[in-house]
C-alpha cells in the first residue's frame, strides 16, 4: 500500500542569511489564503561552521575543498531543521511537495557591481556576473525524503538580472494592500526593501548593510555575536562626520536596480572608513553604524516613486526588527510614516524570508516565475531554481 499522497500545497522554506546567525525553517500551507505557517524552527550555526562560512566569503587556501565540506555541514543543519518541522507539525515527509533551500551565499557579483576596481560585465572573461550559494540539495533530498528546489538566483543573473532581491514577489502576496503604498524592509546581514505601490507596481533593491557591520563591531568589542535589542549601541552617540563618510560610499548613490553583499561591505571596508576616527569610543561607532543602516534604508525609500499619496506604512522584518535603537532611528527618519514590524501584520519577523523561499519553491513546482524583472533587472520573468527529486 502506498503512503499518503503529497499535498498540492505544503512546502518547507529554509533560510541561512548573510548575518550567519543560524538557519530558520518554516512549513507553509499555500492552499490557505493568505498562506499559513504550520510550523517553524530555527537552529544556530555551529561556531566552527559559522566562522568557516564567513572566511569563505574571501579567497583563501584550499577553498574548493573547504567550501564542499562547509556545504555538507550546512546541509546537515538544514536536514535537522526539516525533521524538527515535520515532528512539530505531525506532518509525514511524503505529504510535503518540496523544500526551498537557498543555500549560503559566499559570492555575489551581479551585473554592474564593482570589484577590485573593475565593473562586472557579461562580456568580461575575468569579471563575468555570477552568484554562488553553498548547498548540497541532493544530499538534503536523500536525508529528508522530500524534493528540494535550490539555486534560485543564477537563472535571474543569466537573464541579465541581479539575482536579488527575490523576496518582493512574496511580499506582494502577503503584504500588498490595494490602493495603499506599503514598503517592506528585511534587515538581515544586508537590508533589502520592497515597494508595493498603490497602483500595483512592485519595486525592490538592496539598500546596503543591515546587521552585518553591527554584528561585526559588536563581536569585536563585546564578545557577543550581536547587540541584543540594540542596547549597547543605544549607550553610544552617533558621530556625524563618520556617518557622512560612511554614506559617501558610491553604492548608496546608485539609482534604480541594485544588489550587494559581503563582497562590498566587509571588515576591511569598515576599517578603511574608520581611518581618522580611531579616538571614537566603540559604542559611538556602533551608534553610528545603526544610523548608517537606518539612514540608507530611509534614503532609498525617499527616492522610490510612490506617487502623489506617498508611503503609507513601513513593515520591518528580519533580525533588525528586534533592534529597538534601529527602529527608533527609522521612525525618526520616516516620520510621520508609521513604522511597524511584520509581526503586527501576522508574520513573525524571523519567518518572512524563510517563507519566501518556500513560496519560491512552490512557484517553481508549478512552472511559474519567481522573479520580478522590475526588481532584479532580468530580461523578463523566469522560472527559478533547480529541482532535486526526493
Amino acid at each position: 500500500m502506498s503512503g499518503p499522497a503529497a499535498s498540492p500545497a505544503l512546502c518547507i522554506g529554509l533560510m541561512s542569511g548573510t548575518s550567519l546567525d543560524g538557519v530558520d525553517g518554516v512549513l507553509v500551507d499555500f492552499a490557505a489564503q493568505p498562506p499559513r505557517v504550520l510550523a517553524s524552527h530555527g537552529l544556530p550555526l555551529p561556531p566552527g561552521l559559522r566562522d568557516e562560512l564567513l572566511a569563505l566569503n574571501a579567497s583563501g587556501p584550499d577553498e574548493l575543498h573547504r567550501a564542499a565540506v562547509a556545504a555538507h555541514q550546512l546541509t546537515l543543519v538544514y536536514a535537522e531543521v526539516v525533521q524538527a518541522l515535520l515532528a512539530a507539525s505531525g506532518t509525514p515527509a511524503s505529504t510535503v511537495q518540496a523544500i526551498g533551500a537557498h543555500g549560503q551565499t559566499v559570492r555575489h557579483h551581479p551585473p554592474g557591481a564593482w570589484l577590485r576596481g573593475r565593473r562586472v560585465d557579461a562580456q568580461d572573461p575575468v569579471f563575468p556576473p555570477y552568484t554562488l550559494q553553498l548547498n548540497q540539495p541532493s544530499l538534503l533530498a536523500e536525508l529528508s525524503g522530500i524534493a528540494v528546489v535550490a539555486d534560485f538566483r543564477s537563472r535571474d543573473i543569466a537573464a541579465g538580472g541581479q539575482g536579488a532581491p527575490l523576496v518582493p514577489a512574496f511580499h506582494r502576496e502577503v503584504f500588498g494592500q490595494p490602493g495603499s503604498s506599503v514598503a517592506v524592509v528585511n534587515i538581515g546581514g544586508i537590508a533589502n526593501v520592497t515597494a508595493l505601490t498603490g497602483d500595483g507596481r512592485v519595486l525592490g533593491l538592496d539598500t546596503g548593510p543591515g546587521n552585518m557591520l553591527l554584528d561585526l563591531w559588536c563581536t569585536r568589542h563585546t564578545g557577543a555575536s550581536y547587540d541584543r535589542g540594540g542596547a549597547w549601541g543605544a549607550t553610544g552617540r552617533a558621530d556625524q562626520a563618520l556617518l557622512a563618510k560612511l554614506l559617501a560610499e558610491p553604492y548608496f548613490a546608485l539609482q534604480g536596480i541594485k544588489s550587494t553583499g559581503r563582497d562590498l561591505f566587509h571588515a576591511d571596508w569598515l576599517q578603511r572608513q574608520l581611518q581618522g576616527f580611531e579616538a571614537l569610543a566603540p559604542a559611538d561607532v556602533q551608534a553610528t553604524l545603526v544610523e548608517l543602516t537606518a539612514c540608507s534604508i530611509a534614503q532609498a525609500l525617499r527616492e522610490l516613486p510612490w506617487g502623489d499619496a506617498g508611503l503609507s506604512e513601513l513593515l520591518v522584518c528580519g533580525g533588525g526588527a528586534c533592534n529597538d535603537a534601529l527602529l527608533a532611528v527609522l521612525r525618526r527618519e520616516l516620520n510621520p510614516c508609521p513604522v511597524l514590524t511584520t509581526a503586527e501584520r501576522g508574520w513573525p519577523v524571523d519567518l518572512v524570508e524563510a517563507a519566501a523561499f518556500a513560496w519560491l519553491a512552490w512557484q517553481t513546482l508549478q512552472g511559474l516565475p519567481g522573479n520580478l524583472s522590475a526588481v532584479t533587472g532580468a530580461a523578463g520573468p523566469r522560472i527559478l531554481g533547480a529541482i532535486h527529486p526526493a
